[in-house]
């Protein structure tokens, strides 16, 4: 186990200036007089100096925030460069610190092969699974970001897994997912003392992918296969979650929301409010096979949507169609009811987009496990009916449409709960990333720093 240093403590910068005399003894009182002037033009330019240097750094239009590129290459290696930039992360205001309990946070410059690489596929930065690059961004620009691992609570291990997108199909391919991060923590743990002296156990990974931290599409191979053993002591930002012991949630997790972009959503609903007129009663878009393909012994969807097809397919009040549309933002906004029935895994980015929409979710997924529930109240907003009963659907819809819909679209209609589920590139106040620090702030036990100080403090009493 690696010690650490003692954190260093700030003294700031300081100026020290010494005047010489002469070599040969007193001078000519001609020329102490001009020494004399000399001397005080010299101390007034530098004061007045340092004193507008003062005004400008500490002016109210300034802010104190980090770079927000992600083009950084290296792993920062060196101990006097940690304790420069800590120098001067001291000084920055910390607006949420009180909110998060001090909550800190230090990110890896990892090479830019781990993450930044990536985006050069602009898709990568916005499909369902881009909430690791959202988040990653969102912590460059936060106030709980400490350039300082030393007072670091929480290190962010910023590799972008769901990025390399297969050329066949379009979807994410994350067959290198697996060595992509063990490389990353190789690097980490030989360069730093951080890992090792904690096993892992307070650093932060994000796996939004199907099955979480197991990282395959299907259930049985990532049972299978399991979460890689060097993750097993960390935190992980996953996606996938049930309420059912499940081997691909057996570790530390933070359930998170899959990302939708903020800016469609904003854009879709300045040409429709939220509150406007909905004349499709129930919608669903998306992959509905008629004849489900037996893969592995298992079927998509469970068979749940090709049930809701044979069933609904002719039915008015159902608006199902089966291929992609580029607007189809545009009609769950006018929808009153928008069916999220589980894929390959029971999460869908379709919860998010229906609450964020105003279109009441109706979820389909036994045993789902939702994210954020002290910020959504999931029974107050949304419907939840079993696999079993969707071909009852048509009757349970009807009925909470003559009973208790106004109720339920008032609640889901507040802003508070659509900023909840969106990631923002700027955090903004109970925004995704928000709920993300809100959760870490719940689980500072893990903090190699909380504890060490608090034994310090018992050794001291």
């Amino acid at each position: 186990m690696v010690e650490s240093k003692r954190p260093i403590t700030n003294r700031g910068f300081y100026v020290r200036m010494r005047l010489l005399q002469g070599k040969h003894g007193r001078q000519p009182e001609k020329k102490t007089f001009c020494y004399r002037y000399f001397k005080w033009v010299l101390w007034f330019s530098l004061s007045f100096y340092f004193f507008t240097s003062y005004l400008i750094t500490h002016g109210p239009n300034t802010t104190h925030k980090p770079t927000t590129s992600l083009s950084r290459t290296t792993v920062s290696l060196s101990k006097t460069m940690l304790a420069s930039r800590a120098l001067f992360e001291s000084s920055n205001t910390t607006t949420h610190q009180g909110v998060f309990k001090d909550l800190k946070v230090y990110i890896y410059d990892l090479p830019s092969k781990y993450n930044s690489d990536w985006l050069s596929n602009e898709r990568c930065s916005n499909h369902l699974f881009a909430s690791e690059v959202a988040i990653h961004r969102a912590l460059l620009n936060s106030d709980v970001r400490t350039f300082d691992p030393l007072e670091a609570d929480f290190f962010f291990v910023p590799v972008y897994v769901s990025c390399n997108f297969s050329t066949v199909n379009g979807f994410p391919a994350i067959g290198h997912a697996r060595p992509l991060l063990a490389s990353a923590v190789h690097v980490i743990s030989s360069e730093l003392p951080f890992w090792n002296r904690s096993r892992g156990s307070d650093h932060v990974f994000v796996a939004s992918h199907d099955y979480g931290a197991c990282f395959h599409a299907m259930e049985d191979v990532a049972i299978a296969e399991g979460i890689p053993e060097f993750l097993k002591n960390s935190v992980i930002l996953q996606t996938f979650g049930v309420r059912f012991r499940h081997p691909c949630q057996d570790v530390e997790n933070v359930l998170i929301p899959p990302y939708i972009s903020p800016e469609n959503v904003r854009s879709t609903l300045s040409k429709f409010p939220v509150n406007g007129r909905r004349d499709i009663f129930v919608f669903f878009r998306g992959k509905m096979e008629v004849h489900p393909k037996n893969i592995s012994g298992r079927f998509y969807s469970k068979r749940v949507r090709t049930v809701i097809w044979q069933k609904y397919g002719t039915d008015r009040r159902f608006y199902l169609k089966r291929h992609r549309f580029a607007g189809y933002q545009s009609e769950i906004v006018r929808s009153v009811f928008c069916l999220c029935p589980l894929g390959w895994a029971p999460w869908s980015p379709r919860f998010v987009e229906s609450v964020a929409l105003g279109c009441v979710p109706v979820i389909i997924a036994d045993g789902i496990r939702l994210p954020f529930h002290a910020a959504v109240n999931w029974p107050e907003i949304s419907l939840t009916v079993a696999e079993k009963d969707v071909e009852k659907l048509g009757t349970i819809l009807e009925r909470v449409a003559a009973t208790n819909l106004s109720t339920i679209q008032r609640n889901l209609w507040h802003p508070a709960i659509r900023r909840a589920l969106l990631f923002h590139g700027q955090m903004e106040e109970g925004d995704a990333t928000w709920q993300v620090l809100d959760a870490l702030a719940q689980k500072l036990n893990r903090s190699h720093r909380r504890s060490r100080v608090s034994g310090e403090s018992r050794f001291d009493t």
